[in-house]
């Protein structure tokens, strides 16, 4: 288990009996691109998870390593100085560090210990249970007091100052989530609710389509953003309560079909029926209906391919080949899109020949190899007894 690793290395190190954190990867189940729209989305925290092992150490110095992926030690003195280092992992700690200092909370010495198993670059966002495991670890030992809320957005400042402009699902997802249920998340309000994952004898199965997300795939984000933002513009020359597409209703988006470039008019469609899908989607949940979940992932998936266009062919297929396939339910792509991965619901009794199928399709058509993983749905940032 990797959290023993984890404890018996920092022991090993540092002679000392630490605090253990655990922090989770998050999956997304519906509700792509509606973040920045101030729409809903529904994630769920899973197993897979990065661990921190972390104790004071009476010095002025704050010592942070890691031994799994890219090995290095870091040290920092309380007022921020820090050695050289070649990591990219140290950007996070030394901004988090920097946020802490400047919010006038009371740092004191201590070491740190980390390393977890979610896969890099999967888009089971990493970084944010990097950060958010972080700060509430040097909370927790400390005695700090921040709160989730507070932590959710001292780690979005973190990645916003080291160039990710991300929003703050990733964050609540890692902090508030719960073993077997997903997170109805609201993101004009920050209100979020608990959904109980009501499907017995289904299985999450995510499948990496090892296509790698390209050079353009920031001006074509931008590119839906700047949509997105041109039809609020245009509806709010004549209505000024409408601040995002949030605030758009159907109605009012077809008034002005006819005013506004066709791309535009189809992107924002794409964000008010992803909207409406991730209500569905938790509806289906709540009455354990997989059958329409499975057509929700599809429907959504079918809308991200032709409305929103940010598939690939690659995505494309993994989600054709499985609709051909008794054991899966449905399948859709997950993340921001131009690459990584499918999310699937599968019949638990046909997850291993339905994968080894698909997986075997996607290679003889494609020659790639698809990674899988087998998704568990697990509980928020907490500490290991």
């Amino acid at each position: 288990m990797i959290a023993e690793v984890i404890k018996n290395s920092f022991q090993s190190k540092y002679n000392n009996r630490p605090l253990l954190i655990k922090s989770p990867g998050r999956i997304n189940l519906i509700g792509e691109h509606t973040d920045y729209n101030l729409g809903f989305v529904m994630p769920a925290a899973i197993e897979k998870a990065i661990y921190f092992a972390i104790q004071e150490n009476d010095s002025k110095h704050i010592n942070i390593e890691t031994f799994l992926t890219s090995p290095e030690q870091i040290t920092f003195d309380l007022n921020g100085k820090t050695n050289e280092f070649s990591s990219f992992w140290g950007n996070y700690f030394k901004a988090i560090l920097k946020i802490l200092r400047d919010k006038k909370y009371n740092l004191k010495g201590f070491d740190c210990v980390f390393g977890g198993d979610i896969p890099i670059g999967s888009g089971l966002s990493s970084s944010a249970a990097l950060c958010c495991g972080f700060i509430y670890a040097v909370s927790e030992l400390l005695d700090l007091g921040i709160n989730k809320a507070e932590i959710a957005l001292i780690a979005q400042k973190a990645e916003h100052n080291i160039g990710l402009n991300c929003g703050l699902m990733d964050q609540y997802a890692v902090l508030y989530g719960k073993k077997s249920n997903a997170l109805f998340l609201d993101c004009k309000t920050l209100d979020h609710k608990h959904i109980p994952i009501n499907l017995h004898g289904y299985s999450w199965v995510l499948i990496n389509s090892n296509i790698k997300h390209n050079l353009a795939v920031d001006s074509e984000y931008n590119k839906r953003r700047e949509s997105c933002e041109l039809v609020v513009n245009h509806l709010r020359q004549s209505n000024t309560e409408i601040n995002s597409l949030r605030d758009v209703k159907l109605a009012d988006l077809n008034s002005i079909k006819n005013e506004i470039p066709s791309t535009d008019f189809k992107r924002a469609n794409y964000i008010l029926e992803e909207n409406s899908r991730v209500e569905k989607m938790k509806n289906a949940l709540e009455s354990g209906n997989a059958n329409k979940v499975g057509a929700l992932l599809l429907e959504g998936h079918n809308a991200m391919s032709k409305e929103y266009e940010i598939t690939t062919k690659e995505l494309d297929l993994l989600v054709s080949i499985g609709q051909k396939l008794k054991g899966v339910i449905g399948s859709r792509m997950m993340g921001g899109g131009f690459g990584g991965c499918t999310i699937n619901l599968v019949k638990t009794n046909l997850v291993e020949d339905s994968i080894t199928s698909l997986i075997s399709t996607y290679k003889e058509e494609t020659g790639i190899d698809a990674e899988v993983y087998e998704l568990h749905i697990g509980d928020g940032v907490h500490i290991i007894s």
